[in-house]
């Protein structure tokens, strides 16, 4: 995807995620390694198709953020980028605390 798209930066970011489709009780896990704040790459295998709504739970060891995604693209065999959609305000300020460590660790990582 061409950074042009994207509204806002992306940053490393390690985390698990659990979807769900909206219309579903069937849960797929698999690891987050990009981060922003409209959205995420999912690294998995076999990613659902573009335009899936899923309901979401990112978690690291200290907390999770909640909220609900459309698959926006897929890299066959490595994953997919998700768009989050409908986040309640309590989540918004855990992804707000998540960016900004994750702009500190770059921040750091270049001195």
């Amino acid at each position: 995807m061409n950074k042009e798209r994207r509204r806002t930066p992306r940053y490393p970011f390690a985390g698990s995620i659990e979807m769900q489709l909206d219309s579903s009780q069937d849960t797929r896990t698999a690891k987050v390694s990009e981060l922003s704040f409209n959205g995420c790459f999912v690294r998995m295998k076999e990613p659902y198709p573009v335009g899936t709504p899923l309901n979401v739970k990112v978690y690291t060891d200290s907390e999770f953020f909640e909220g609900h995604a459309n698959v926006v693209y897929v890299k066959e065999a490595q994953g997919m980028g998700l768009q989050f959609r409908e986040t309640k305000p309590y989540f918004v300020s855990v992804l707000r605390r998540w960016i900004l460590s994750a702009m500190m660790s770059r921040r750091a990582d270049k001195s």
